[in-house]
């Protein structure tokens, strides 16, 4: 059989016990007795408070907190969020507000947490927030993606968070001047809701001086660090762990104001408290992805070779700065700006604004999606005006395979790439030469076909650091510890398997310790689709070390010199010893004789360079003129990861990507009232895709190695996602087409495609 690190499909180690009702989710295992939090949040999405009073709440049954902001404070807690700031055009840095970890002053979104309710049950923390009597004067709600309007913060004039570039813009205008031909496209990114299967929750409990904080999240070391300062403690004092996860696509990649106050409370109580959020209170105080509008322009000479490329994206900040939220549409946009495309004159320029509405940060892809959406949506544009075939056009473009290592216009060198050849099997995948046939036939029927096309790369990003800790115990097993979170993506199987294969332990043997602060001392966490490159070589180095060790150990026992000791990957031998003693019974032996030193062994890899995912995506939708509705009816995934571990948990990656895009560009939307008021807070009124909105997808892996680590890997995690919004754009754009429509914006909801073709309709009547 192929060893599984040669590109083996294994089935997950881990579903056994997710499918028997066994995985261990914080709602599942907080402590027995653990006090219930409800929060009280903002009714309105901007007011200032001018009466918050808590006292009746406080002398309700079974209560034995409530904390308000006043109270955090008094407790000596540090009570701003973080978040990060990018530098502006001007030199000046974004924006900075203070963001509380509960309401101070003023209410800026509805569903901003305001007080938080501590009760023997959750129950009863409901009846006693029904008590608090809060008084406030309406203010107008800013919900529009442009300067000016109701200020947010005063410390963000006309609302503007930042106003960054990137790139020479005048050598890009001389570029654009001097062009052939410029084609440009005004598109909007809608925002999204992440719905993870699992919602938001944590439990914390005192622990001695310490506490121990549970979160659903994507790493522990960011939140242990924060909590420690919210708490003015020690790190050392804190204790963070992630159990089982439910999913988090980058909306668990950050802390929550519930975690603080958690922290806050166990400490204060001496008890251990708990917290699950439920659906719609999810919806109103996740953070949200997407939300944002772009103008781009492509510049091209008279052989059609893309000469310029310029965008100005408005983004939507929310009502504060989530963690990384400036970085989304600026830096990390930035990263994946030319695509797969030779251009050297680019330029970026993102503004972002405050809004009275739920922050937005990272979701699956976290800039990079964006990035693809936009060139791809506006390099389809171009073929139609150039009347030139889209994919000739992209072929004219290409980065050639002589060219790389490339430089790309923002810096980022891409090391190996083969775009020509992944095209040329996914033309043959997806059968594009049949679309025609297909097309005239559903217009016998009185539908519309669409093919939509994407070529995307994507740029891995996160902590190229990472930490592998190998453990031999008493009773015959193997631990290994990862620095990365597995939030759904099968990281036990992969490392398990892995290491299995690097040491010949037979893989039920092996037990993966993940998520806990104080067992794996630093990581990265999960993000970026960064966590199997990084861990599984953090592995490989660690692997080197104690195999190094064995064979130093074997030495004597053997009786021959180190250096004449091989190992095999199950067992270690040498000429002239009958010794053949496989890595448990090395680590059994130097146990015995007292070698503790041998039992763990640990080591930390930084990788060179980073490596870059790409892929191309076809799409063909199937829309009735009559209702408006578009059905997906084929999509083929043809993608370039280098080499894969598990091609099994690559497809399921990248399946699951793709079905989060279609949901974007079909049905998710999320709609406020003119006040404020979230219309879509219910999945009676958000509409995730469903199995019948999904077709079968088709998934090939044309790898080329990367050379940026030693297993040749790319990563995978977030590409499905990134090529799925403009391949499923670009489609319905296509079957639209022919009937004068040259406008089109996510989600093409059937409302929104049926009026298209009626203003078609009067237009041409």
């Amino acid at each position: 059989m192929e060893k599984f690190g040669k590109s083996q499909s294994v089935t997950r180690r881990e579903d056994v016990r997710f499918l028997t009702g066994e995985g261990r989710y914080v709602d599942d295992i907080a402590p027995a007795g653990a006090l219930q939090c409800f929060v009280f949040r903002a009714p309105v999405a901007h007011g200032t408070i001018t009466e918050l009073d808590v006292a009746d709440a406080r002398a309700s049954d079974g209560v034995h907190a409530v904390y308000t902001l006043a109270d955090l404070e008094a407790a000596g807690m540090h009570v701003a969020i973080p978040g990060a700031t990018v530098p502006n055009r001007d030199g000046t840095q974004g924006a900075a507000p203070e963001r509380p970890i509960l309401a101070r002053d003023i209410m800026r979104f509805v569903g901003e947490p305001v007080a938080v309710v501590v009760a023997d049950t959750l129950s009863q923390a409901r009846d006693a927030a029904e008590l608090i009597v809060l008084e406030y004067d309406d203010l107008p709600a800013k919900l529009d993606i442009d300067a000016g309007g109701q200020t947010v913060h005063p410390e963000a004039p006309d609302n503007v968070a930042y106003d960054w570039h990137m790139g020479d813009e005048a050598a890009t205008k001389a570029v654009f001047d001097k062009a052939a031909r410029v084609v440009s496209l005004d598109v909007g990114d809608n925002r999204i809701i992440v719905n993870s299967m699992e919602p938001r929750g944590c439990y914390a409990e005192p622990d001695g001086d310490r506490v121990h904080v549970a979160i659903n999240g994507q790493g522990v070391w960011g939140p242990k660090d924060q909590l420690a300062k919210a708490l003015k403690v020690d790190p050392e004092m804190v204790r963070v762990t992630n159990p089982d996860t439910g999913g988090g696509f980058g909306m668990k990649g950050m802390m929550y104001p519930e975690y603080f106050v958690l922290a806050h409370a166990a400490r204060d109580l001496g008890r251990p408290v708990r917290w699950m959020s439920e659906r719609t209170e999810a919806m109103l105080s996740d953070n949200g992805g997407r939300d944002l509008n772009s103008l781009a322009e492509l510049a091209f000479d008279e052989n059609h070779k893309i000469i310029g490329y310029r965008v100005l994206n408005k983004a939507n900040m929310g009502a504060y700065n989530s963690q990384f939220a400036q970085a989304i549409q600026t830096a990390l946009f930035s990263k994946v700006l030319p695509g797969v495309y030779d251009v050297q004159a680019t330029y970026l320029r993102s503004i972002g604004y405050f809004t009275n509405t739920t922050q937005v940060d990272a979701y699956r892809g976290a800039g990079r999606p964006e990035a693809i959406y936009i060139l791809e949506r506006v390099i389809d544009r171009a073929a139609r005006e150039l009347g030139v075939d889209p994919l000739e056009l992209r072929r004219i473009n290409f980065i050639k395979p002589d060219q790389f290592p490339y430089v790309s216009s923002v810096g980022e060198t891409y090391d190996v790439g083969d775009f020509n050849k992944i095209l040329t099997r996914a033309e043959a995948e997806a059968d594009i030469a049949g679309f025609a046939a297909r097309k005239s036939a559903d217009a016998k029927q009185g539908l519309l076909r669409g093919l939509g096309t994407c070529y995307y790369i994507e740029s891995i990003l996160g902590d190229p650091s990472e930490t592998t800790k190998v453990e031999f115990t008493g009773e015959g097993r193997v631990n290994i510890y990862v620095g990365t979170q597995s939030n759904g993506q099968g990281h036990e199987t992969v490392y398990s398997q892995f290491l299995s294969d690097q040491i010949g332990v037979p893989v039920e043997l092996i037990d993966v310790v993940q998520g806990d602060s104080d067992r794996i001392k630093t990581g990265g966490g999960t993000g970026g689709s960064r966590s199997v490159t990084v861990q599984n070589s953090a592995t490989l180095e660690t692997v080197s070390a104690l195999t190094e060790a064995f064979t130093a150990f074997l030495s004597d026992e053997m009786g021959v010199p180190a250096a004449d000791i091989n190992f095999d990957d199950e067992r270690f031998r040498a000429d002239g010893s009958n010794m053949t003693p496989t890595m448990l019974e090395v680590a059994e032996l130097a146990r015995d004789k007292g070698r503790d030193d041998l039992m763990v062994h640990e080591r930390r890899i930084t990788l060179p360079a980073r490596s870059f995912p790409n892929g191309f995506h076809a799409c063909e939708i199937v829309i009735d003129p009559e209702t408006g509705v578009s059905t997906v009816d084929r999509y083929t995934v043809v993608d370039d990861f280098g080499n894969l571990i598990n091609p099994m948990l690559a497809k399921g990656q990248v399946h699951g990507g793709v079905v989060q895009g279609i949901g974007q560009a079909l049905t998710e939307h999320v709609i406020f009232d003119e006040d404020g008021q979230l219309l879509t807070a219910t999945f009676m009124d958000y509409a995730l895709p469903r199995a019948d909105d999904v077709p079968m997808i088709g998934f090939t892996s044309e790898p080329v190695p990367s050379t940026a680590n030693i297993m040749g890997m790319k990563g995978c995690g977030e590409a499905g996602t990134v090529g799925a919004l403009a391949a499923v754009s670009n489609a319905v754009q296509d079957a639209l087409w022919d009937h004068g429509v040259r406008q089109t914006d996510m989600p093409f909801t059937p409302m929104k495609v049926w009026e298209l073709l009626q203003d078609d309709t009067i237009a041409a009547e």
